[in-house]
């Protein structure tokens, strides 16, 4: 079976859609797939995705969309930017469609529909007798190093703090919060991961101390290794919220985007992650801060532990595969 997954990343858009369709393409080579990426993007996807690809203004060239479609068994989208009419297209060319969405962006006309949100079962899809949804964290798709997580330490007092704050952090998050958590926690062990687009490298080297090490451009492994060490988690609201589940790593989220809004807020409610703020809110960096305190306390953590590694097994790129294919 040849897949082609049609999607979006880079600087200013980030790497979260690459990230899904390459588990999804690891969960359906399982199965015997050949997998294909045309992306609108820039070239540091190349780097993240470490796999051939074809860069190509697909979501505006329609004609170029449709020609790209042909000899392929299963069509796949994740974009926050296609047009229903790329979708219709896709309905009439291919045999099989997957479309990926977060928030019910707009009405498909067939196949199946994959949310893999926390939230996904609480939004209101319309039933259509030719589409089949896929909803909830069951569904959500993870590297293949998330697929198997051993059993996680909660240790009685926090150590090692991890912040994370994407491929590229183009809000500035980073630098905000290992300098609030120096001030404040200076004793705990700051673990900073950043991706191949960050800018101010410079400035964030300086930071670096014994008690802050700087981690770049990690692979799934390492990723999962250092959530592992960690204690505690200060992220953005996106698609790392689900990797953090799936190892078990209490969390205090900071909502980027617009579109990190509901899973920040759902994941606080849910009581595996604290929702601490907007990245705009003046107080910010103390919102952090108060949540990094609440997060100290052992039976807190033990309890967000075991909320996030029951609501994602890292199962979910698998379970839409056998679904598929």
């Amino acid at each position: 079976m040849r897949i082609k997954f049609f999607t979006e990343g880079g600087k200013g858009i980030g790497f979260g859609h690459l990230m899904r369709c390459l588990s999804l393409c690891q969960a359906f080579e399982e199965i015997s797939a050949e997998c294909l990426f045309v992306i609108k993007g820039t070239q540091e996807v190349s780097t993240a995705l470490n796999r051939p690809l074809k860069l190509l203004d697909w979501l505006e060239d329609i004609e170029l969309f449709e020609r790209e479609l042909k000899d392929a068994h299963l069509i796949v989208i994740d974009s926050y930017l296609a047009k229903p009419e790329h979708y219709e297209i896709s309905c009439k060319k291919a045999s099989r469609n997957l479309f990926i969405d977060d928030f019910g962006r707009i009405e498909y006309p067939c196949g199946y529909v994959l949310n893999g949100s926390v939230y996904a079962k609480d939004l209101n899809y319309p039933q259509r007798q030719d589409v089949v949804y896929l909803l909830g964290s069951e569904y959500t798709p993870l590297r293949r190093a998330f697929w198997e997580v051993g059993q996680k330490e909660i240790r009685e007092k926090v150590e090692k703090v991890l912040i994370t704050f994407g491929g590229d952090d183009s809000k500035g998050m980073t630098r905000k919060v290992v300098n609030a958590l120096e001030r404040e926690f200076p004793h705990l062990e700051k673990l900073v991961v950043v991706g191949s687009s960050y800018k101010n490298r410079e400035e964030l080297y300086a930071l670096a101390s014994e008690k802050v090490k700087i981690y770049e451009n990690l692979s799934a492994e390492g990723m999962k290794n250092l959530m592992l060490k960690a204690d505690i988690a200060i992220s953005a609201g996106g698609q790392t919220t689900y990797e953090l589940a799936a190892v078990g790593v209490p969390s205090v989220l900071v909502a980027v985007a617009d579109n990190q809004l509901l899973n920040c807020k759902s994941w606080h409610k849910e009581g595996f992650a604290l929702y601490a703020g907007w990245w705009e809110d003046e107080n910010i960096e103390e919102m952090v801060l108060a949540a990094v305190e609440k997060l100290l306390k052992h039976q807190l953590r033990l309890f967000s532990s075991t909320v996030g590694r029951r609501l994602v097994d890292g199962q979910g790129a698998r379970r839409v595969a056998n679904k598929i294919g």
